[in-house]
């Protein structure tokens, strides 16, 4: 009898990992490409920033940007007339107008 039970565990090999390699490439397909794509987009549009765009923040705010500081590391944003708030080039969710409110709730 034990012979024919080690004969049963010989036979698989690659057959029995092939539903798990089918599962890691639907989460890359569908899950992790799409992710990567959004985070090298929203790269994209922080380095091409430029003075006067409208701007939102992740913590919610809008505002304008009025110039660059530290080569290009920190944004001076003009919140009001008399408010200006120098925040890091990561704290923007993006521009005013194309921000949807998914984005801006953190999980």
């Amino acid at each position: 009898m034990d012979f024919l039970y080690g004969q049963a565990q010989q036979g698989g090999g690659l057959a029995a990992f092939l539903p798990f390699i089918l599962i890691m490439f639907v989460i890359y397909f569908l899950m992790i490409r799409p992710q990567t794509k959004r985070q090298k987009q929203k790269e994209l549009m922080r380095e091409s920033l430029q003075k006067g765009d409208k701007i939102i923040t992740m913590g919610g705010i809008y505002g304008t940007v009025q110039g660059f500081k530290e080569k290009g590391r920190l944004i001076v944003l003009k919140v009001d007339n008399n408010t200006n708030l120098i925040m890091n080039r990561t704290a923007i969710a993006g521009l005013a107008e194309k921000v949807k409110d998914e984005e801006l709730e953190q999980s």
